[in-house]
């Protein structure tokens, strides 16, 4: 991991497994386009948890891409994939997402889930870039860990609320990551 002496705050984690993540999400053909059936799995994913913002997420050396997206109003899902990265204006989340901005980094490098019911009561995360551009208040996230034992990305529901996630919060976004790993997998071996 690496620290930023002035401000004495955890920045994005090295990742160690980057070069070898987007080789297999090459391989599985997967991250660099949005897909239908991650969205519709976002969508669920915002109806079981009613979180306003969720993403099926992959990560590569630069940058973050929700191949599925959620979001109240719909925009991002389905649309042009610029968005945050590019300068879009406060409060708009899109496609594409720095690397450093954000706790799915923290999440794939960790390889374990994290529950942030309010982001600013962690000072390492409060001053995430997320929380001031886009509004972010709480965080809810888990691992994509294929059969290849590579964290191929994650997901994730955010809230610009404090949200009490509790354990039925964890239980539920790591069995829902574990549904789609398995569905990823299924994809792979051509039974989808």
């Amino acid at each position: 991991m690496s620290y930023d002496p002035t401000a004495h705050l955890l920045l994005t984690p090295i990742d160690q497994e980057a070069p070898h993540r987007v080789r297999r999400l090459r391989q599985l053909g997967i991250g660099e386009q949005p897909d239908p059936v991650f969205d519709r799995f976002a969508d669920r994913l915002a109806e079981l948890t009613r979180a306003p913002y969720t993403m099926v997420n992959f990560i590569d050396e630069n940058r973050q891409f929700f191949a599925g997206l959620h979001t109240p109003d719909g925009v991002g899902a389905g649309a042009d994939p610029v968005g945050a990265a590019a300068g879009a204006g406060a409060g708009a989340v899109s496609r594409y997402m720095n690397r450093d901005h954000g706790y799915c980094p923290h999440v794939v490098v960790r390889r374990k889930a994290l529950v942030l019911e309010d982001v600013c009561d962690y000072p390492r995360f409060a001053g995430n870039p997320v929380v001031d551009e886009i509004g972010i208040r709480s965080y809810l996230g888990a691992p994509l860990i294929d059969r290849t034992g590579v964290a191929l990305g994650t997901i994730c529901v955010v809230d610009t609320e404090p949200r009490p996630w509790g354990r039925a919060g964890l239980e539920t976004i790591k069995a829902m990551a574990a549904e789609l790993v398995e569905q990823i997998h299924r994809r792979e071996d051509g039974v989808i």
